[in-house]
């Protein structure tokens, strides 16, 4: 299990030929609630943002991303933007309000924990601020089915 907050900046690795990549930038959530890639930001100026689909990725470690065919790497289109949600990027979930389905209010997304092998995202990391965050600390639910996107909030069943 892991979260993003551990994953970004990291670097990300070609496997077979040693070469920094990139480094990670944001994660990309699928409609289905899964984790499907890793946002990967070029090493140079001009190089432009790819995805990392969680298939290619051969391990995290501690101190870079290993991915084992650079080939799968894709340039993000218009099309996968609107079949996908990233944490911060591209409108991103980042701080967006969760209610339940029943109408509760959590409070605002921090991050996501989920499976590196399967990309299943297991609970999300919800925060109520900065004060409520020293003095009870943040919380982690977990969901029964993906959580369902809003213009305004996120929606989870619990």
């Amino acid at each position: 299990m892991r979260t993003f907050t551990l994953l970004k900046d990291l670097p990300v690795y070609d496997e077979q030929a040693g070469k920094l990549l990139g480094r990670v930038s944001d994660i990309c959530i699928t409609n289905e609630g899964k984790v499907s890639g890793l946002l990967v930001k070029g090493k140079g100026f001009f190089e432009k943002n790819r995805l990392a689909p969680i298939e290619c990725i051969s391990s995290f470690g501690n101190d870079g991303v290993m991915v084992s065919d650079k080939g799968m790497l894709e340039q993000l289109d218009d099309e996968s933007e609107k079949t996908t949600y990233f944490l911060h990027s591209h409108h991103g979930l980042f701080q967006k309000p969760i209610l339940t389905s029943e109408g509760e209010k959590l409070g605002l997304l921090e991050d996501v924990y989920f499976t590196e092998e399967m990309g299943t995202i297991i609970g999300y990391e919800i925060t109520d601020g900065f004060f409520a965050d020293i003095t009870e600390g943040k919380k982690v639910v977990k969901a029964k089915q993906p959580f369902t996107v809003g213009e305004d909030v996120i929606v989870i069943d619990l």
